[in-house]
């Protein structure tokens, strides 16, 4: 009876040991803070990179992103949709949601490619090439689809793409697939998307620069970590991220 005793006590002790074990993981878990940021999704690969190494300066917090059109962001933003940090595609849809954030700050520029599959099996060479072309671009009032439009009448062409979408990353992706002959992108995704895109400057690029403001939502509930967030992306360290993913300094 003694020696089933003991085996009994072991049970016991090694349970209380295992409960001691479980309590204190949910306790350090339960210290973790979330700054959760929406972002344009041509920030996609840049801030995935920067949130890395935010977190290896700061190993109890984690960030959360949205990338998403920046159009649907700030409508999200105005229907009250709960976030830390905002970063914009364009200056104009930020405005938009300018009574909910703190002032923005401009972090980077971008302007557009063009890119087509490997081959370039349409032989697009210019603006003036896709006529006749599948040609897959963001809808209007995402930033990219403005920066399309702006291009196309500082090249005097009228463009007519089969399918705008909600975000530059869908154009992109209809291209890789090879379901579009070309697409209108940001230089930024151009590159992200290495050789399975062929990428065409054309002279009119520079013609629609979009800058990037950043700013914090004044309703955050983590509102000194949102702010560190801003800086650390604003910081060295941003501008070396997003000057290596294509992004051009403000």
């Amino acid at each position: 009876m003694s020696k089933l005793k003991m085996i009994a006590g072991g049970l016991l002790a090694l349970t209380l040991l295992v409960g001691c074990g479980q309590a204190h993981t949910g306790q350090a878990s339960g210290d973790q803070r979330t700054v959760t940021v929406l972002a344009a999704a041509s920030l996609t690969e840049s801030f995935d990179e920067l949130a890395k190494r935010f977190t290896a300066e700061h190993p109890d917090v984690r960030v959360e992103f949205d990338y998403q059109g920046s159009s649907t962001l700030a409508e999200q933003i105005e229907q009250g949709r709960p976030a830390d940090v905002f970063a914009s595609a364009d200056e104009k849809n930020m405005a938009e949601v300018a009574d909910l954030v703190s002032p923005p700050q401009t972090f980077a520029t971008n302007r557009l490619a063009l890119v087509v599959p490997p081959g370039n099996p349409a032989h697009v060479a210019s603006l003036a090439d896709l006529a006749g072309t599948k040609l897959v671009t963001c809808a209007p009032q995402v930033p990219c689809g403005a920066a399309t439009r702006a291009v196309a009448q500082a090249a005097r062409v009228d463009l007519r793409p089969v399918s705008e979408e909600s975000d530059v990353k869908q154009v992109l992706q209809k291209v890789v697939a090879g379901e579009a002959d070309a697409g209108l992108v940001y230089v930024t995704d151009a590159k992200a998307a290495g050789d399975q895109v062929q990428t065409i400057d054309f002279p009119e690029s520079p013609q629609a620069v979009n800058a990037y403001p950043i700013a914090t939502l004044r309703d955050s509930q983590q509102a000194q970590l949102a702010t560190e967030f801003v800086e650390f992306v604003r910081g060295p360290a941003g501008r070396e991220v997003l000057g290596a993913h294509g992004f051009d300094a403000p």
